[in-house]
């Protein structure tokens, strides 16, 4: 008795994930995605008889009989920032398909999505896709690869079979053997860390029946004995969701045993267990995915594997990727809590948000948390987050997150909206309490808009700062260069410490901080620079607009160093805007003379 396989297709972005997904099933789910990326887990149930029809034409030569009862596949969505989806994705899987495009050889996605393949011992058939695009290839649609091969033109094959080569050595790289499906004897069968490849063409899908068919040999004879079907229920959550007419609905895959229509079932939240009774399961119709939307069936109950829909009261909170039991009659209701709760509290470390930093927002809790670990680990500073939601952005939110405003961290006062609605009075209500609203269907656009937002912004309080901001310098006076004695001073300078930069006060501490003038120009061998770092010799112009009378030789000589004059708000200004302009011993210079000017 053995129930379905569930699988799961991975791979790199764009190496034709969706497209091949679709092919098995003939819908078209890739027109509606965002950026042609898969973003939300759905689920597709084949029947036998449907895997059975798909693979007449090449079960003619393999003569192989299908007794699983259907096929249960999870199109997962395949980005970096999506490991812990994809994780999810692939500790709920019997078999793998991974999709490497023939044309790029294998890419730092697949090569992620491989190692943790192997590091639970899935079994994986490699699709080799985009066979399509070799040179001069004659499309023969939803043909078997090997008649579809045999009516390529030479040139053709022979540059199938270069990629291949290269793809498995590639692979061979990784430590993984492979060998195309149909050359493999006995004995790679029976030797279990041969990977089958198959030749694969997403968009005229030869090779589609294929990879079926290996799916089904693989479910059969290497794995039947995890496919053993036991009554015990094991139940994911793959999403939460909002359905019209239904309310709250929760997404979930029943592996094993049943779920039926007025079970307890106890399920995991943000806030703590909860006991929901299930109200309804619904599945979609046959050979199409959770996420389009068509009619439901309604079941009194369910047996896995199958993705169903779950009813109930009081699912709003339930988070996704966490298990779901029931409570049967003699069970102990706060051990199944304690089991149900176990995951989250691995989980709950991921969760922690800071003092200040942004909203992110998100239509579900496997998006959130892609996103919150894109934001805390791919991303470089990383992004601080210090509110989090799930769901469509309302005026509320936006009240929320423009405290940041009163705290002095403009710009943080803003939301990072990904794959959700916002309400009119949040937009109007954001505009006037100067609040952001990032939104993008796609996580890295969304980070792509918030840095470029950051970059500008920083460069615009450099601007404004740059005013203030004195950067920390003393110069030696050169007797031997003095071109002009007054109005304005021209002297040549030695930078004894730190940065000399245009606009900077210059005074001599020595006579009671006598104000110098401002440096308006600098040179150094007939160019004019903006700056002048420890060391270099160079030409000085010092304006002094309040005494233009004050001159070289009467008031001051080459006896006197001149420092910058300093103030607490210059020296506040450049620990703002200007840390990384300043190595350590300029910001030691800036301690010294702290104390020469008694700055607190």
């Amino acid at each position: 008795n053995l129930r379905c396989p569930i699988s799961v297709i991975m791979g790199h972005v764009d190496t034709g994930k969706t497209k091949l997904l679709d092919k098995i099933r003939k819908t078209n789910v890739q027109g509606g995605e965002a950026g042609g990326i898969t973003q939300q887990i759905g689920a597709t149930y084949f029947e036998q008889k449907t895997l059975i029809s798909q693979t007449t034409r090449l079960n003619q030569t393999e003569n192989f009989d299908i007794t699983i009862p259907g096929m249960l596949v999870i199109d997962t969505p395949g980005h970096e920032s999506f490991t812990n989806l994809r994780s999810r994705g692939s500790s709920l899987c019997d078999v793998a398909i991974l999709v490497v495009d023939l044309m790029h050889g294998l890419e730092q996605q697949t090569i992620e999505s491989l190692n943790m393949l192997r590091k639970r011992g899935t079994p994986f058939v490699v699709a080799l896709n985009k066979v399509d695009r070799c040179y001069d290839w004659k499309v023969c649609p939803d043909a078997p690869i090997r008649e579809a091969l045999e009516q390529q033109p030479e040139g053709t094959i022979s540059e199938f079979r270069s990629r291949s080569e290269n793809a498995k050595l590639q692979l061979a790289e990784q430590g993984v053997n492979s060998n195309i499906y149909w050359e493999m004897g006995d004995d790679d069968w029976e030797n279990s860390d041969f990977v089958p490849l198959v030749p694969t063409s997403a968009v005229s899908g030869e090779g589609v029946q294929d990879v079926l068919l290996l799916l089904c040999q693989m479910a059969q004879r290497k794995i039947w004995r995890q496919l053993m079907w036991h009554a015990n229920l094991q139940c994911t959550v793959l999403e939460v969701k909002q359905i019209d007419g239904l309310g709250m609905t929760v997404d979930v895959l029943v592996v094993n045993g049943y779920l039926r229509e007025n079970d307890r079932a106890v399920f995991c939240t943000l806030d703590g267990p909860i006991v929901a009774e299930i109200r309804g399961l619904l599945t979609p119709p046959p050979s199409r995915e959770m996420r389009i939307k068509s009619e439901y069936i309604h079941h009194k109950e369910v047996k896995g594997a199958l993705g169903v829909k779950v009813i109930g009261n009081g699912l709003e909170k339930v988070m996704a990727g966490t298990p779901v039991l029931t409570i049967q009659e003699n069970d102990e209701e706060e051990d199944i809590k304690a089991e149900v709760m176990s995951d989250l509290t691995n989980l709950k470390d991921k969760l922690s948000v800071d003092k200040l930093g942004v909203m992110v927002q998100a239509s579900t809790l496997g998006a959130l948390e892609a996103l919150l670990q894109f934001l805390r680990e791919e991303t470089n500073p990383p992004i601080p987050v210090s509110a989090v939601g799930i769901g469509a952005i309302h005026k509320r939110d936006v009240t929320k997150i423009s405290i940041m405003n009163e705290k002095g961290k403009s710009e943080y006062a803003t939301i990072l909206a990904f794959d959700v609605a916002i309400s009119p009075e949040a937009r109007t209500h954001a505009q006037e309490m100067g609040v952001r609203i990032f939104t993008a269907e796609i996580i890295y656009h969304l980070f792509d808009q918030f840095t470029r937002f950051m970059d500008n912004l920083r460069e615009q309080r450099r601007q404004e700062a740059a005013a203030i901001a004195v950067f920390p310098s003393i110069i030696k006076i050169l007797p031997q260069h003095i071109f002009n004695q007054k109005d304005p001073i021209i002297v040549g300078a030695e930078v004894v410490e730190g940065i000399l930069k245009v606009g900077t006060p210059l005074c001599v501490p020595q006579l009671g901080g006598l104000h110098i003038g401002k440096v308006t120009s600098i040179e150094s061998n007939g160019k004019e620079q903006e700056t002048a770092r420890k060391g270099s010799s160079v030409a000085v112009r010092i304006v002094n607009e309040t005494n233009p009378t004050i001159t070289y030789g009467r008031q001051f000589d080459s006896t006197h160093c001149l420092y910058s004059t300093l103030s607490r708000q210059s020296i506040d200004a450049l620990k703002e805007n200007f840390k990384d302009k300043l190595e350590n011993e300029d910001w030691r210079l800036v301690v010294k003379l702290k104390k020469v000017y008694n700055i607190i």
